[in-house]
């Protein structure tokens, strides 16, 4: 049995928290309009399912490229500062696809150089997530819930919101208003009042080699961080990469497009549930709690795969979507929690760059796969993967013993320079 402690840390809705928490949740609102909008827009611009395929491939290879340079940058000159900045470079992307889907004029290169350099941005922004938590909330694991039902709302309403906008006003008025959330978001971090952070001052391309090999070291010395990813690119390729593609055109074939959203929609709504679950629950080994939970998601592909008539298939996607919820704020809260601040961002880089590796090969695999054997029995065997990978990390003693911490990790060396996280 997995033991809880008692009680929490401190007072969750500070000034800070509350700010980073609209900022946030106003920023994924955005981002869960924008796929619809990309998808009518580059259609409605003429370039067909290939533009849709390049422009989205055009922001996801820089994501992937330069996401470890992103959180050396964000160690070296502090979080805040380079998440302001990629903010403000995704208000200027956005609202330049804006104006040329309003104004008819949105060649391909524009739309997928756009995208290149929104993606750029992201990767910037992406590592910082990991040590503005610790910074502005006094309990950590009842942020991340708190942050999660905010992503579980913008995928249940973005997408509907996006589609209603593109019908009536055009996808050029979403690109706008994604454009508005990148600035919202950019004033309410810029509005934050943060400690002082310790950062090592060093410049150079020797200097940059030693901090990816540093962020490396501290990565791959934690067996509990690098076991999970391992796992995770199996699960990339084999489950996360084909229940979408695979998944979707089953449901829609024997229950009809519509069963799809709802699907979609119950899984959200599990996941909002699990979000507001892990706000409470406070397991004294967090990974074992959530790889307990995390066995309810392969009830998604097993639903699909079998096939489950709609009732059971919304019940499945909903403990599936509360199921993830609750891993993701345990895994969350376990980085930020265990590893020193000063490292963090690099860390969080690895950790994101592997957790994503496998998604893209198991997306491109999937429909030939499922060709061969059926896409239904590519599902079950996610489903197999699923419960296996589950069996795995409660088997892997760094994983299944790492003991929660209420208490951030503080830097390495306090030889180290200081200076303000502005």
């Amino acid at each position: 049995m997995i033991g809880m402690t008692k009680g929490h840390t401190g007072r969750m809705w500070t000034r800070d928290f509350g700010l980073y928490f609209a900022g946030r949740a106003v920023a994924l609102l955005g981002d869960g309009m924008l796929p619809v909008a990309v998808a009518l827009a580059v259609r409605d611009a003429g370039h067909g399912d290939t533009g849709v395929g390049l422009v989205l491939a055009s922001w996801m290879a820089p994501v992937v490229a330069l996401i470890l340079f992103g959180g050396v940058f964000a160690d070296r000159f502090g979080a805040r500062r380079l998440m302001i900045g990629a903010d403000a470079v995704r208000v200027v992307t956005q609202l330049v696809v804006a104006y040329a889907l309003i104004s008819g004029n949105a060649p391909l290169w524009l739309l997928m150089s756009m995208s290149a350099i929104a993606g750029g941005a992201a990767a910037m922004f992406q590592p910082g997530l990991a040590s503005m938590v610790p910074l502005i909330a006094t309990d950590v694991q009842r942020a991340n819930g708190a942050l999660r039902v905010a992503d579980a709302g913008a995928q249940l309403l973005g997408p509907a919101l996006s589609a209603t906008l593109v019908v009536l006003t055009g996808p050029g008025t979403v690109y706008a208003i994604n454009a508005a959330t990148f600035a919202v978001s950019a004033v309410c971090l810029l509005a934050l009042r943060l400690p002082p952070v310790t950062r090592v001052a060093r410049r150079g391309v020797a200097s940059m080699r030693h901090d990816l090999r540093e962020g490396w070291h501290e990565f791959r010395s934690r067996s509990w961080m690098w076991s999970v990813i391992l796992i995770w690119i199996v699960f990339g390729i084999t489950v996360f990469g084909p229940i979408i593609p695979l998944g979707s055109g089953l449901i829609a074939g024997y229950l009809g497009e519509s069963a799809y959203g709802w699907a979609m929609s119950a899984m959200g709504g599990g996941t909002v549930l699990g979000g507001l679950v892990a706000m409470r629950v406070r397991p004294s080994r967090p990974l074992a709690a959530g790889a307990t939970g995390l066995f309810g998601f392969a009830l998604i592909p097993l639903s699909i795969s079998v096939p489950a008539p709609l009732p059971l298939l919304l019940v499945a996607h909903a403990i599936g979507g509360a199921s993830w919820a609750f891993w993701s704020v345990m895994w969350a809260t376990s980085i930020q929690t265990q590893v020193p601040r000063d490292v963090l961002n690099r860390v969080s880089a690895y950790e994101v760059a592997g957790s994503v590796s496998g998604v893209p090969i198991g997306q491109v695999l999937a429909g030939p796969i499922a060709v061969l054997i059926g896409a239904d029995v590519v599902l079950g065997v996610s489903a197999l993967v699923g419960v296996a990978g589950c069996v795995l990390l409660l088997a892997l003693p760094p994983i299944r013993n790492l003991r929660r911490t209420d208490n951030t990790a503080t830097s390495r060396s306090q030889t180290v320079v200081s200076a303000s996280a502005a």
